[in-house]
C-alpha cells in the first residue's frame, strides 16, 4: 500500500467542468473575450483574454468570492482545466493579475459597455437553440451600497445609505438581460 498526499492534484470544483462544457457548446466565453478589448501589447502575456475571464467567472460560481482567492486556484487543476491553453501546464492567472482584468481592463469605458451587454447577449445564444414563445421582462432598480468614495456613489435618501443605484432588466425566467451601472443619486425610473 502506498499512501501519497498530494492536494496540488486534487480539487473540491470538479462540477465545474460542465459549465465549461455548457460555455464551449455556446459559446459564451468567446463572445465576451471578442467584444472586449484588450488593451495588452507585446508577446509577453501568458493567458489569452478568453482564459483570464473564465479564471474570474468559474471562481465566482465555484463560490470563491474575490479575486485574492486567485493565488489559490492558479495551482488548482480543475481551474487549470477550465482555462485551458498554458494555464493547464503552466497554472493560471495571480490574484494580482486578475485584480487588474477586473479594475483596469473591464472598466474601460468601452469595455464597461460591452460587460453591461453581455448577460443579454448570452440567453439569446441560449435562445437561438430553443426559444421561448414570449418574453417578460422586468425593470428594477436596486441599491449597492459603497464604503468610501467610489466613482458615481452618492448619498440615496431613500435608501439612507451612500451607494450606487444600478437598473436591471431581469426575464421570466430569472435571467438578467440587461444591466446599466447608475450613480447613487438618480432616480429609480431614470433610463
Amino acid at each position: 500500500m502506498k499512501l501519497s498526499l498530494r492536494s496540488s492534484s486534487i480539487s473540491s470544483d470538479g462540477g465545474l467542468l460542465f459549465h465549461r462544457e455548457l460555455d464551449d457548446a455556446l459559446g459564451l466565453m468567446d463572445m465576451a473575450a471578442e467584444s472586449i478589448g484588450d488593451p495588452r501589447t507585446g508577446k509577453n502575456g501568458r493567458h489569452r483574454l478568453v482564459g483570464f475571464l473564465r479564471q474570474s467567472v468559474f471562481s465566482r460560481l465555484a463560490g470563491w468570492e474575490d479575486v485574492n482567492d486567485a493565488d489559490r486556484l492558479c495551482r488548482d487543476p480543475v481551474m487549470r482545466q477550465l482555462i485551458g491553453g498554458r494555464a493547464v501546464e503552466h497554472g493560471a492567472a495571480s490574484a494580482s493579475t486578475i485584480a487588474r482584468l477586473e479594475t483596469e481592463m473591464l472598466t474601460r469605458p468601452e469595455n464597461l459597455a460591452a460587460v453591461m451587454d453581455l448577460p443579454g447577449r448570452w440567453i439569446y445564444a441560449a435562445y437561438d437553440r430553443q426559444p421561448p414563445k414570449s418574453i417578460t421582462l422586468d425593470m428594477d432598480s436596486s441599491e449597492s451600497p459603497v464604503h468610501g468614495d467610489q466613482e458615481g456613489s452618492a448619498w440615496k435618501g431613500h435608501f439612507q445609505s451612500k451607494c450606487l443605484h444600478p437598473l436591471f432588466v431581469f426575464n421570466q425566467f430569472g435571467d438578467l438581460e440587461r444591466c446599466a451601472l447608475r450613480p447613487g443619486n438618480v432616480h429609480s425610473a431614470n433610463g
